[in-house]
């Protein structure tokens, strides 16, 4: 009888990000030991849940996450969840998880659903003393005043959807006139919108995670995009950004960055990997954002820091794995 834990890597979702969260999935399947664990990809599309094994599809039974192959009823051990966006970043699977019984990978239902907002858990983690920039948020079907945005926050600034990722739906808007463009091109994506105001610096991001008996904060990565800004081409396109790591910032910064990042971990009451992004401007550090589900591709910012850190993907995996299921 086979002994190995059954670890599904879920991927798929209800959002842009689908393409993504594909690439995530092949990645994770690589960082995953199976001398040690028997993997399972798990494809979800609106209702449609499937396991693939040997480029079968077999139905997910969704009373209680299992599949079944001639006959026989597999049920997991554990959850790899890197659907990004909407239902895997949001809360929604985790609550799901979280009423079967089945250990996941991220953070739980409060955090994922707050860091998902970005409006407001970047609000939230201000009372905290963080540095963020200046943002408005407006629903879809409210009025706005284009012209006062562009008064409060000034010009350029960003319009870019409250919930989402991987830069789907973000313009840098520099003239009052591309505001309506730019908002339309962002409601595509979400029912809520923010405008943020324009912070010229250096980007930075850092990854980290923490279990009961260890913490592991990664070396910053710096990313320097050819386009105007860290748009979807410069993520997935290595001709159109350059990352490096360790960032090119005095170790003080470095340090200090990594201590923010510790902090919101433990604020937001994490779990697995996470991944912090900052602008640094004129000595100060702004949080950009804090990604729950960060991308898992090979040549994502984890996976670099990582190996920056000389550690062994293998063996983060498995440290993240176990500390869930023990």
């Amino acid at each position: 009888m086979n002994s190995k834990k059954i670890i599904a890597i879920i991927y798929g979702g209800d959002s842009s990000e689908i393409v993504v969260s594909r690439k995530s999935a092949e990645g994770i399947q690589s960082f995953i030991d199976t001398d040690k664990y028997d993997i399972v990809s798990v494809c979800m599309e609106g209702k449609s849940w499937n396991a693939i094994i040997d480029n079968n599809e077999y139905c997910i039974d969704k009373n209680d996450f299992s599949y079944t192959i001639n006959n026989i009823k597999y049920c997991i051990d554990f959850a790899y969840i890197t659907i990004h966006g909407t239902p895997g970043e949001d809360g929604k699977l985790q609550g799901y998880f979280e009423l079967l019984d089945i250990p996941y990978s991220s953070c739980g239902v409060l955090a994922s659903s707050l860091t998902f907002n970005k409006f407001a858990c970047n609000n939230y983690l201000k009372g905290f003393g963080l540095k963020v920039a200046d943002s408005l948020m407006i629903r879809k079907g409210i009025n706005y005043d284009a012209n006062a945005i562009v008064e409060k926050l000034g010009l350029p600034c960003f319009v870019k959807p409250n919930a989402g990722g991987s830069s789907f739906g973000i313009t840098k808007v520099k003239k009052a006139e591309e505001m309506e463009e730019a908002l339309k091109n962002a409601f595509s994506e979400s029912d809520e919108v923010i405008i943020e105001q324009f912070i010229k610096g250096l980007e930075v991001t850092c990854g980290l995670y923490k279990t009961h008996n260890n913490t592991s904060i990664f070396p910053l990565t710096e990313v320097i995009p050819a386009n105007e800004f860290f748009d979807f081409e410069a993520k997935y396109n290595a001709d159109k950004v350059q990352e490096i790591t360790p960032a090119r910032v005095p170790e003080e910064t470095t340090n200090r960055i990594q201590q923010i990042s510790s902090m919101i971990y433990d604020i937001l009451a994490c779990k697995g990997i996470v991944r912090v992004d900052y602008i640094i401007s004129e000595n100060q550090i702004y949080l950009l954002e804090v990604n729950t589900t960060p991308g898992m591709t090979k040549t994502s910012f984890i996976p670099q820091q990582i190996a920056a850190a000389k550690l062994d993907i293998k063996d983060v995996f498995t440290e993240i794995i176990e500390s869930n299921i023990a």
